[in-house]
Order: structure tokens, then C-alpha cells, then sequence
């Protein structure tokens, strides 16, 4: 694990402690924070691999660390908190977390899913996709719409990866889970939907007509060429 580093924010000392502990043990480098301002300066004096984050910080929301996070920041984001309820979910998601998990939680459960966030790699040399506006280059992870870049979260190319590999082809809910999150997942469908949802706001001028990411309903989701569809 040389070189992954994991900053653990949370403002309860045995948390940080017991993560800190299984961590290092699993052979991760390890910052902690215990405040959101805390978090965002050493986030930003040694940038982290990925940021395990409570959502509930004595000085502010988790939501609103993401957030600033991910104006610069590439780190895989797993959100861990005490609140359950999918909207709360959903929120973390939208703010640009790649994953949430609910407390308490089992330490390898959550390297288990650490593992799945940052099994992006190295990969060998990629093409690049070109459909109709959308160009994207799988080897620098980068996507250019009509010509100029946008922004994606990690895990937003990864699920946009899957479907460049697999254009025109139906993929299914569980096929997407488990090739973006990892085998283990299978069944938490929010995080599929809210994924899809974001990329789709990148991808297309209308989401409501979209052109490029299609849903199959009740199957999955294909990525099409416009300009070859009758």
C-alpha cells in the first residue's frame, strides 16, 4: 500500500483511533482530522489517495467538506456516519462521495470497500471513444464535450469507463455495480442512480431527451452514438 494515503475525519477519538489502528495495520499511511477546517488543511497540505468522512464535524457539515474537496481534489471519498436514511445518502452522493457507509461498521467491511474505491490502478493503454460530441480518453481519464473538458469525480469515470468499453451494448444494474464498486455490491441501487443521474448532467444538453446514456427500463442503461442511430 505504499504511497495510499487515507485521511480519517471524525470528531470522536475512539473512531479515529480504531481506524487509525486498522489502517496502518492493513499497510495504508494514515492523517486524521477532527473538525472540518482541520480536514480540508491537511487534505491540503499532503493530498490524500482517499478521505474515509463523517458527515456530523463540530464545525460544519461533511457534506460541505466534500464539496470543497471536490473543486480540486481527485481523492476516493467514502462517507461514514450514523445517518442512515437514503436521502442522507444521496446527498453525500451528490456532493461527490464515492461511497457511504453506515456506522457501526465492521473495519473489513470498510476496507473491503476502500479497496473497491481505489481499484482504479494503473491501467494498460486505452482508446479513445469518440460519439457524436462526447470524446473520451480512457487513458488520461479525461472527457471533452463539443470540445471542452469536464470535470468528473473518479468514480464517475469509472462508470462512464464501463459503459466506453461496452458501447451500444445493455448493461445491467447489477453488471454496473459490481464492475464500478466491486463484487460485493449488487444491491445498493441509489448509488447507481444518483452516478447516472450526475453523468448524465455531463454528457447531455437535455437530460430529460438524453441523446448518449439511455435507460432500458426495468434492465439497465446503454451508451449509444447518436449519429449512427436511425
Amino acid at each position: 500500500m505504499s504511497g495510499q494515503r487515507v485521511l480519517v475525519v471524525d470528531d470522536e477519538p475512539q473512531i479515529l483511533s480504531a481506524l487509525r489502528t486498522g489502517l496502518r495495520a492493513a499497510g495504508y499511511e494514515v492523517a486524521t482530522a477532527d473538525s472540518a477546517e482541520r480536514a480540508l488543511a491537511a487534505a491540503a497540505l499532503q493530498p490524500p489517495t482517499a478521505v474515509i468522512l463523517d458527515l456530523i464535524l463540530p464545525d460544519g457539515s461533511g457534506i460541505a467538506v466534500c464539496q470543497e474537496l471536490r473543486k480540486w481534489s481527485s481523492a476516493s471519498i467514502i462517507v461514514l456516519s450514523v445517518a442512515g436514511e437514503e436521502r442522507e445518502k444521496i446527498a453525500a452522493l451528490d456532493a461527490g462521495a464515492d461511497d457511504y457507509v453506515t456506522k457501526p461498521v465492521g473495519i473489513e467491511e470498510l476496507l473491503a470497500r476502500l479497496r473497491a474505491t481505489l481499484r482504479r490502478g494503473i491501467r494498460p493503454a486505452e482508446p479513445l471513444v469518440k460519439l457524436g460530441e462526447l470524446e473520451i480518453d480512457l487513458e488520461k481519464r479525461e472527457l471533452r464535450v463539443a470540445g471542452s473538458l469536464v470535470h468528473l469525480t473518479p468514480r464517475q469515470f469509472d462508470l462512464l469507463g464501463v459503459f466506453s468499453r461496452n458501447v451500444g451494448k445493455l448493461l445491467t444494474h447489477r453488471m454496473l455495480l459490481r464492475e464500478v464498486w466491486g463484487p460485493s455490491y449488487g444491491a445498493e441501487s441509489y448509488l447507481l442512480r444518483v452516478h447516472v443521474a450526475q453523468l448524465r448532467r455531463k454528457l447531455e444538453s437535455d437530460t430529460a431527451r438524453p441523446r448518449y446514456l439511455l435507460t432500458e427500463q426495468g434492465a439497465g442503461y446503454r451508451l449509444v452514438d447518436p449519429t449512427t442511430r436511425s
